[in-house]
This record gives C-alpha cells, structure tokens and sequence, in this order.
C-alpha cells in the first residue's frame, strides 16, 4: 500500500507544472489498473465542471461530479468514482476515474491521491496558466484578473471555523473582493468595494487590499489595519477616490468579533433558525479623508452561527423595475443552514441571478463564514 501511493505521489511531485495530470494518470494506471484519469474544474461562477481536456462541462446539479464537489464526499456510479479535490478546503474540483476498483482500502487511496492532487495544483498555479485557463468557459475582463488574482481562496476551512466568498459577475467583477487569514488563534475577514469602474476600481482595490495585508501582517490592531490603509489611499488618491470595507477578527476560541466598519456591505447573522442583521457603527469609507480615526467594536458568536457579508450588489438586484430587496434576502439566507459556506454563497448568487435572467449589472461579494467552535 505505502509503496504504491508513495510512487504515484512522487509522479505528482515530479511532473512538469503544466503535465501533472497527465502524468498522474499514466502512475494510476500501473498501480491501480484505471485507464482513464480526468480533472474537472470547478469554473469561476461555480457554474460548470470543466474537464481539463476531452468532454464537455457538467452543469447538472444532479450529476455525480456535482454531488461529490458539493458534499466533498466520494462518489461511485456504475464503473466510475468522482473525488474531491480539495486544498485546505479550497475546493478546486473533482478527480473523475475510471474503472473505479471494487475494493473500499483503494478507493480510500485513490481519495488520498486526490487530496495531493489539490495541494499540488495550488504549488504550481503561479507558474503555468494551464489551470487558471482550464477553468474558464470564457475570457475575463482585465479587472476581473486583476481581482482573481488577489483573492486569498475560495473557500478555507478548519476544525474551528468554515468559510466561503463569490465575486459576481465572475468575469467582469471590477471594485468588490474580499481578503482572509487565519493563524489557529484567529481569523481575519476583510470585505471591499472600490469606486469606479474597470481598471481602476480593480487598481483601487489592489491598493487597499495589500496595504491590510501589510499592516496585518505587521502585527497592527485591527482599527490600526484601517487606519494603515486609509493613509495608503488618500495618500495616492487625496479623497477623490476611496474604498468602503469592513473588517473582521475572530477569536477562535471564544467567537468574539471586533469589526470595523468602514462604509461595508451588510452583515447577517442566522443563528437557530432566525436572521437577524448584525448592526455595526459606520465609519468612513477609507481613503476619504487624511487620519481618519478608526475603533473597533464587538460583538460575539455562539457555535452554529453564520455570518453573510453581503454586498448592496445583491440586495439592490433588479428585474422589470422589481429589487431582489431585503426580505428575499433573508429568506433564502435562512434556506441556506443545511448547505456548507461555498454551497450556501453558490445557491444565494444562483438565485440572484435567476432573478435578474443573467449575469449581474452591478458589482457584488459574498462571503460567508460559520464559527464550530473552538479547536479540541
């Protein structure tokens, strides 16, 4: 068992960036006879699998690839076995293999085999665009790369914590993103939404994304985060632009919260059942104005609870003159608890756009996060 898995992890470690696939499947079928190996995608409006080569994408919820992406689970139909690929929980998409072998130790392997898959697709992605191509049914918007391109992740999990985010319209998103981190302790959750439009909502962004980063990464409070980035963009932009935003810390232990927000998107908590907009002090959007001040408040989760961070791109949605508006809001983000973060964020933005029959206008961000608990 060691020998075999060991071998056809070293053909993953080995391979060209561009050919690990491949290669993993020519290692598959000498150690467990399957002939034929296949990656699909998920794509970037977690609409459609996509096969890196070869069929045409599965967009069927019910298909057996959907099923395994959604419950990250093993999937076996007829002679064929769908596994996750998931990183970290960053789900990147599913391993299709076929014949699958009837005994349950292998298919286990061949789960494991799928995990190192993930881990190595996520080493190699700076250094090809095979991948990044590969999950594509069409070109992006130079904004849209440039906001892709900084996003931390799709999806991040751990014993404590679960969360999730979506930029919509996936392939031309301009000013909304989002940023997160954890170190065990805490987790860190940012929100923005940059003015103007293309390029240079997406350069705004950018801006004020690496310079919470920066100051994250310094060990600064969260209010001093804030204020950090406000000096960045008002010292490029002088309060002609700027950029609302919020941000979260967790403590993982205990499910405080201090926020600050500055302009941000809406914040819901559903907690048994019930949703309830979690009310925060507004501050300026940063950038406004020079020195700006910032102070964090607090509030606290019980295990179980969720938390949407919702931009007003979703609630403001509009068809034949109607808005999406607040109460279908809640009732759909209530109808989300039996669904995980990314399924949940996926669901809300599908019904979305099934309500304006399309993509949306308007730039919008999702994320959602569920506290577990603190780590055992």
């Amino acid at each position: 068992m060691y020998e075999r898995l060991i071998g056809v992890r070293r053909s993953l470690t080995t391979a060209p960036a561009d050919e690990i696939v491949e290669c993993l499947g020519g290692a598959l079928a000498k150690a467990y006879g399957i002939t034929g190996t296949e990656l699909l995608q998920v794509d970037y409006r977690i609409a459609a699998l996509l096969p890196l080569c070869g069929d045409g994408p599965v967009t069927s919820p019910g298909d057996p690839a959907w099923r395994s992406f959604d419950h990250q689970a093993e999937i076996l139909h007829e002679d064929t076995l769908y596994l996750p690929v998931t990183m970290r929980g960053d789900r990147i998409g599913v391993l299709r293999l076929r014949p699958s072998p009837d005994d349950p130790r292998l298919r286990g392997e061949l789960a494991e085999i799928a995990t190192s898959l993930g881990h190595e697709l996520a080493a190699v992605r700076s250094s090809t665009d095979r991948y990044s191509v590969g999950a594509r049914t069409r070109r992006l918007t130079l904004a849209a790369e440039m906001q892709w391109e900084l996003l931390p992740g799709r999806s991040r999990s751990r014993s404590s914590f679960s969360l999730a985010g979506q930029l919509e319209p996936a392939y031309a998103v301009r000013g909304d993103s989002f940023d997160w981190a954890d170190d065990g302790h805490r987790a860190w959750l940012a929100t923005v939404n940059g003015m103007g439009e293309g390029v240079t909502a997406a350069t705004l962004t950018t801006l004020a994304i690496q310079a919470l980063r920066n100051a994250r990464r310094a060990g600064l409070s969260l209010a001093d985060q804030a204020s950090l980035a406000d000096q960045a963009v008002y010292a490029h932009h002088r309060g002609v632009q700027h950029i609302e935003t919020l941000l979260l810390e967790l403590d993982l232990a205990t499910g405080k919260v201090l926020a600050v927000d500055a302009g941000s998107p809406r914040v819901l908590l559903l907690r048994e059942g019930e949703v309830v907009e979690q009310r925060l002090e507004a501050q300026f959007p940063l950038g406004m104005f020079d020195g700006t001040i910032y102070h964090a408040q607090s509030f606290d989760l019980r295990v179980g609870d969720r938390l949407f961070v919702l931009s007003d791109g979703i609630s403001d949605a509009t068809a034949t003159n109607t808005r999406y508006g607040e109460s279908a809001l809640e009732r759909f983000v209530r109808r989300t608890r039996p669904l995980a973060p990314l399924e949940a964020v996926r669901s809300l933005l599908g019904d979305v756009r099934a309500f304006v029959s399309g993509d949306l206008v308007d730039d919008a961000v999702a994320v959602c996060l569920d506290w577990t608990g603190p780590q055992h």
